[in-house]
């Protein structure tokens, strides 16, 4: 049974669809249980996602033994007109930036010390 993890409530910048498409770029060989845990969703709310993105091209999977390992297409552009020509690539890499940068240390007032 699918443990729900303590809602959210308000508005987010992301999609869940975004969420779960960066925690696969981190790993191609995630289980859907740490995708799920990674971006506070259910294992069924993360199997519909990765469905949804299948259909769509954006990602396909591969099955090794007991597990799957996922390849995202960079080359796809986003679906929103407002994003129009934007590849899946870009907003991958500043997903992955983000998740970097949350990782350096920062100082007590909060600023991030990359490369220092």
């Amino acid at each position: 049974m699918d443990e729900v993890p303590e809602p959210h409530t308000g508005w987010t910048f992301l999609t869940n669809h975004a969420r779960v498409l960066a925690a696969i770029d981190g790993n191609h060989n995630a289980r859907i249980r740490d995708i799920a845990a990674h971006c506070r969703l259910t294992e069924r709310a993360v199997q519909k996602i990765i469905a949804d993105l299948e259909q769509d091209g954006y990602l396909s999977h591969t099955r090794e033994g007991r597990s799957n390992t996922y390849r995202i297409d960079p080359s796809k552009v986003l679906r929103h007109p407002a994003e129009s020509g934007l590849a899946v690539a870009s907003l991958l890499s500043l997903l992955v930036r983000d998740e970097a940068d949350r990782a350096v240390p920062s100082d007590a007032d909060g600023r991030h010390h990359a490369g220092t």
